[in-house]
């Protein structure tokens, strides 16, 4: 999707993104996002449902198939050189082994690692564990344990077994050595605050520049003034659509079916939930404008999941920060220069954040022939202040580094806000240096640098 720099409006072209990306993965589920395709080359974002059960079992079933079919094939070739079975079936049994104790002890860390991870940046933070790596190299070593006990089983009471199978054994014994090795940096890196700061910084960065348009023009950025403007919900009757079933977070919607179910019946739909919400049995999930769309049609729109995600999601990064910094101002860590590194992120985000159209907290995304057909709930401007500055905010004055990092956070991100951002940033630069007046200057002089 791309931004129409007259009107501000998303475009939502079913088939672009298809054919750029080709077809969706198995245990996907692929839709459009209001993205950019703006001057700087950035791709259409696909939208996708991480299926992580799925997925794995998925890789570990064509580890096991390609394993099983390797290990009764290559005892099979009678041509080339040739090497005593009894042999190739030591070498087998040692790879084998050796490579499952290695993978089983580094995994037993991985987990040590998750928990230290929850630990002592946020129960929330799923950089590691979500990397589809940790079950792609799992499915690889399951593989090579699968290929020596079939081969084993194959060569039987052969005198001779073509010296491919022993080779192939020492290959995947290398590949899986240095895949697990590559597994293990990643654990390490995740516990790096440092390289977690970055991680979210770079993510958050990623989805304000997919749902914000590609330029600053002043149609995307100032807000919409009449009833007809993009992004501002239809006035008339609606027919309200309510959540049936047990309560769920909303994890993503699939936002290229929806416009199309809207488009077949003339409507336009309003979704009241945003992405991060907690849906309960009987919430209103949205209005049908105009016409008419089946239930089951805007409720299957709805992908619910049991941790919020970086897809279509820009606030989360900004919740993470947060809680980093909280859980390091909390007294039983006391550690401001955490907040302060968190605080530098934040106002990355922040100024970012300034450039895009967060004045709005809704999207229109139209169809091809420009009608607009799902108006998209979205956090806003005073949405991401509270959810990523505020809960610091508020410790701050007990931590004059902290204290005096917020300030110029603000001073900072006013520096480069548009005017219709500016009042919610004024009013917490006030608050700010009223609580730093009362600071000794021997306090207020070079704090928030993070020491």
């Amino acid at each position: 999707m791309g931004a129409d720099a007259e009107t501000g409006r998303w475009r939502c072209p079913r088939s672009r993104a298809a054919a750029a990306r080709g077809a969706a993965r198995p245990g996907r589920a692929v839709a459009e996002p209001p993205g950019a395709t703006g001057d700087a080359g950035r791709s259409v974002e696909r939208v996708v449902r991480p299926r992580r059960a799925l997925r794995a079992g998925l890789a570990h079933a064509v580890a096991v198939g390609v394993a099983v079919v390797l290990g009764l094939l290559l005892p099979a070739v009678d041509g080339g050189s040739r090497v005593a079975a009894d042999r190739a079936v030591a070498v087998l049994n040692v790879l084998g082994v050796g490579v499952l104790s290695v993978t089983t002890l580094i995994f037993s860390l991985m987990f040590l690692v998750v928990q230290w991870a929850a630990g002592n940046f946020s129960h929330r933070l799923a950089l590691f564990r979500s990397d589809p790596m940790v079950w792609r190299v799992f499915a690889f070593v399951l593989g090579v344990l699968v290929y020596s006990v079939t081969a084993v089983l194959a060569i039987g009471s052969r005198p001779t077994v073509s010296v491919a199978v022993p080779i192939a054994a020492l290959v995947m014994a290398a590949a899986a050595f240095v895949l697990v090795r590559r597994l293990q940096l990643v654990a390490l890196r995740s516990i790096q605050l440092a390289h977690v700061l970055d991680e979210l910084r770079d993510r958050g960065l990623h989805a304000l520049d997919v749902y914000g348009p590609p330029d600053g023009t002043a149609a995307a950025r100032d807000p919409a003034p009449g009833p007809d403007a993009p992004g501002v919900p239809p006035a008339g009757p609606a027919a309200s659509v309510l959540w049936r079933g047990a309560a769920v977070l909303v994890e993503q919607f699939r936002l290229v079916p929806l416009v199309e179910a809207a488009r077949r019946g003339g409507a336009t739909v309003v979704l009241r939930v945003k992405v991060g919400d907690v849906v309960y049995e009987g919430d209103v999930v949205a209005d049908v404008h105009h016409g008419t769309v089946p239930e089951g049609e805007v409720l299957k729109a709805v992908l619910a999941g049991p941790e919020r995600t970086f897809h279509q999601d820009p606030v989360l990064a900004f919740r993470l920060l947060s809680d980093i910094g909280l859980r390091a101002l909390s007294s039983a860590i006391n550690d401001p220069a955490t907040a302060v590194q968190a605080l530098d992120a934040v106002e990355d985000l922040l100024r970012r954040a300034a450039t895009g159209p967060v004045v709005r907290t809704s999207r229109a995304i139209p169809d091809a022939s420009g009608a607009v057909r799902v108006v998209l709930p979205v956090a806003g401007w005073d949405d991401l202040l509270r959810v990523g500055l505020d809960d610091v905010l508020v410790i701050a004055p007990g931590m004059p580094m902290v204290l005096a990092r917020c300030h110029r956070l603000l001073t900072g991100v006013l520096s480069v806000a548009p005017a219709p951002l500016r009042p919610p940033l004024e009013e917490r630069l006030a608050w700010t240096e009223e609580r730093l007046s009362v600071c000794p200057s021997f306090l207020r002089d070079g704090a928030g640098s993070g020491g």
